[in-house]
């Protein structure tokens, strides 16, 4: 099982959130810093993309981990509430296309 891990301790913003998310992700810094890449980068797991680091194989999911998760939510509960809704259409997403859904989330 493929693992990103976030560090909620270092997300204190939007920007910090996008550049943690790259690092954990390595998304492209051309991507651009926006919940829409974001999703768009996550929904191509399975495919020949190189959106990110991980190839996902067709049953495989990729664990997205959220450490310090309860401090991250006391300061940014929007941006919690909005990772949790876009793991669930990429997810969504996924089964639209006939696939198992690729993402789990764990917030620690």
């Amino acid at each position: 099982m493929a693992i990103a891990e976030l560090n909620g301790a270092a997300i204190v913003d939007e920007a910090s959130f996008y550049a943690e998310s790259r690092r954990a992700f390595g998304f492209h810094t051309a991507s651009g810093d926006t919940i829409d890449t974001w999703v768009d980068c996550l929904s191509y797991l399975r495919d020949d993309e190189n959106m990110t680091k991980f190839r996902l194989q067709p049953d495989e999911v990729l664990e997205i981990v959220i450490t310090d998760s309860g401090a991250l939510r006391a300061r940014l509960p929007d941006l919690v509430d909005e990772i949790i809704f876009c793991v669930g259409g990429i997810n969504e997403r996924y089964e639209d296309y006939g696939e198992k859904p690729a993402l789990e989330l764990i917030l620690r």
